[in-house]
């Protein structure tokens, strides 16, 4: 018997359909949301499952680019090491004692390492023990079978062939960070990644390209073959070969001169920018950061007072002395304020402001630009400084790259500073500007605010030399394309600066004679058929004992090398600093010759110059120490 709602049977009522449908939706929905999560959310283990049944990803380590230096010899290359690694979703924690047995460490040390990168994927193999020895790679293969997750990976570490260090110019690699994974996809949990130098500059280039091998696994996910034969297989691509501007000879010899000292030499070709040599003292040793890097070992440098890990020829900020004159010179000149013939008496000494400055060496009396530059005399610049003044110092500053970065191919160059009239105004307060006139007495002498760094020497040195073009200097000169196995040559900036040649003339013949004439400062810089051409300085220190420069070039026509010897704390340039020139200048210009190195003298006695340069009582106003760049 049927029942009826009204006219309507109760099976076919709006009530029981509209019920219907919010069953078969509510199990629509179930089904849905279950298939989103198995294809969504559990999609990649679930995939990474039915593989591991089957085949394994395995990365092929490249090998980092080789570095050459500028004659062809090979300095920096590769040797195979080997790394244990573990894929956290494979590995079974009832093993880790054999584990740390077999490691000869703490099972703590590898569960810091596995937690340190827990937010990535746990299919990820992670490096958890670097530049394995033979005996320990053998003890893991022993027990291949008990380790689950457990593989042995072939990677490559850095070999140097040379003596020396090189640690700022190369720099090192390291393991890369988590911040730094974060930022680059294409590395994984234990990669190296350069840190420093041209490893850091140029680490695009010699990283190279991980490849991918398929292999048939076990049910421990352990590989036991080549899949299909390696059909599916991506090749490895090496990293990129460098070749530097750097003789390593020179190299080699420059950082045995600077041994026990703290300073830097710095040599450039004036043609191209190149550098040649770029030794800094104390530096670091980069082969302790191959293979298995010691945990205490950057902390000890970086905690170093000697500060191994600064890089005193681009970081390092000094005042330039005497060095500073030949810009002063130049831009009297070219300002026309004084030419070539021009005269100007010294007396001994500069009555200005209240105070005597001396001149060293006594009274030169009337002297032109080329014998004032000869015996740096003070009293001849201190007036140049003030009838030049403050806005034309800071052009020709400019003009000459001071208070910038040259923009060479390394990391963290300073600036130097160039004090500017704001500058000053900001620093000593509204109505200070008759002060700051005044203190271009000191700055026409390379002393007072002014800051430099010895690449900065450089590069201005090498613009005088070659009649006045600035390069930007480079450690890299080429890069060969290990795909195509062609150089590439990589693109320099350059531009002219503009200065009367006669001007440039007058300058290189009263560099001549620093190093060459009777009265010159330099005369431990002077090489048998060779042309040097150089100027001395001794930088005051408020902090310390003076510093030693030395700048040159050679030969006078046609030069080949610029070069800046810096020491700190060393005295006199033209006792301590020339020497080492000498010696750098007769290897470069006497390669298949034996050096036999002059002993730089820290006695100021020992110049055999008739006039020694000496530091000049000027006042010096207290500068910020952390101020490192010109505003």
């Amino acid at each position: 018997m049927r029942q009826y709602l009204g006219d309507t049977p109760f099976f076919a009522s709006k009530g029981r359909i509209r019920v219907l449908k919010m069953i078969v939706g509510l199990i629509a929905v179930i089904f849905i949301l279950r298939l989103g999560q198995l294809q969504i959310i559990k999609g990649e283990e679930y995939k990474y499952l039915s593989e591991t049944q089957a085949i394994k990803q395995v990365r092929i380590e490249p090998f980092r680019g080789n570095v050459y230096d500028r004659n062809g010899k090979l300095i920096v290359h590769n040797e195979s090491s080997f790394s244990i690694t573990l894929t956290p979703y494979d590995f079974k924690i009832e093993t880790m004692p054999l584990l740390a047995s077999l490691l000869e460490t703490d099972s703590v040390s590898i569960m810091k390492t596995i937690n340190q990168y827990k937010t990535f994927s746990k299919f990820t193999p992670i490096k958890i023990y670097k530049d394995a020895k033979f005996d320990i790679v053998s003890r893991i293969s022993e027990y291949y079978d008990d380790l689950p997750g457990i593989d042995v990976a072939v990677e490559s570490k850095r070999l140097y062939e040379f003596d020396g260090n090189l640690g700022h110019l190369l720099g090192y690699t390291r393991e890369v960070t988590k911040a730094q994974l974060e930022k680059n996809k294409d590395y994984y949990p234990g990669d190296n990644i350069g840190q420093s130098g041209i490893e850091q500059t140029y680490e695009r280039d010699l990283k190279g390209k991980h490849g991918i091998q398929y292999v048939a696994v076990n049910k421990f996910g352990q590989k036991v073959a080549s899949f299909d034969k390696g059909s599916n297989d991506s090749p490895t691509i090496n990293g990129f070969d460098l070749q530097l501007g750097i003789d390593i000879k020179l190299q080699e010899l420059a950082e045995k001169l600077l041994d026990g000292r703290r300073g830097a030499i710095v040599g450039i070709d004036p043609n191209n920018g190149d550098i040649l040599v770029l030794a800094s003292k104390p530096d670091f040793d980069p082969r302790a950061f191959t293979g298995k890097v010691p945990y205490e070992l950057f902390k000890q440098l970086s905690e170093d007072p000697a500060s191994p890990l600064l890089h005193r020829a681009v970081q390092s900020q000094y005042p330039p002395g005497s060095t500073w004159k030949m810009l002063i010179a130049i831009a009297a000149m070219q300002e026309g304020i004084i030419n070539e013939h021009s005269q100007i008496f010294c007396g001994g000494g500069l009555e200005y402001g209240g105070r005597y400055r001396k001149c060293h060496g006594g009274s030169h009396g009337n002297i032109d630009v080329e014998t004032a530059i000869k015996v740096s005399c003070n009293t001849f610049f201190y007036q140049l400084g003030l009838k030049l003044g403050l806005e034309k110092f800071e052009y020709y500053g400019k003009l000459f790259g001071f208070g910038q970065k040259t923009g060479i191919d390394l990391q963290n160059e300073k600036a130097g500073r160039l004090p500017t009239k704001d500058w000053l105004i900001n620093k000593l307060g509204k109505g200070s500007e008759g002060y700051i006139h005044g203190n271009m007495v000191n700055y026409g002498i390379g002393q007072g605010e002014i800051l430099v760094t010895p690449l900065q020497m450089a590069v201005y040195t090498a613009a005088i030399a070659n009649g006045g073009k600035i390069f930007q200097p480079h450690i890299v000169n080429s890069i060969k394309n290990t795909i195509t196995q062609k150089k590439e040559t990589l693109n320099i900036r350059s531009r002219e600066i503009n200065i009367n040649p006669i001007i440039i003339n007058a300058i290189k013949e009263g560099m001549y004679g620093v190093v060459n004439s009777a009265g010159g400062t330099a005369s431990a810089a002077r090489l048998p058929g060779i042309d040097v051409c150089g100027k001395t300085g001794t930088a005051q220190n408020p902090h310390g004992n003076d510093h030693a420069w030395f700048v040159c070039f050679a030969p006078k026509e046609n030069p080949k090398i610029a070069l800046v010897v810096f020491v700190e704390n060393a005295g006199f340039g033209g006792g301590v600093s020339a020497p080492i020139a000498h010696d750098i200048l007769n290897a470069f210009f006497n390669p298949d010759k034996e050096v036999k190195p002059l002993t730089p003298k820290t006695d100021s006695k020992a110049n055999d110059s008739l006039f020694i340069e000496q530091p000049i009582d000027i006042q010096i106003i207290e500068t910020d120490e952390n101020q490192n760049e010109n505003p």
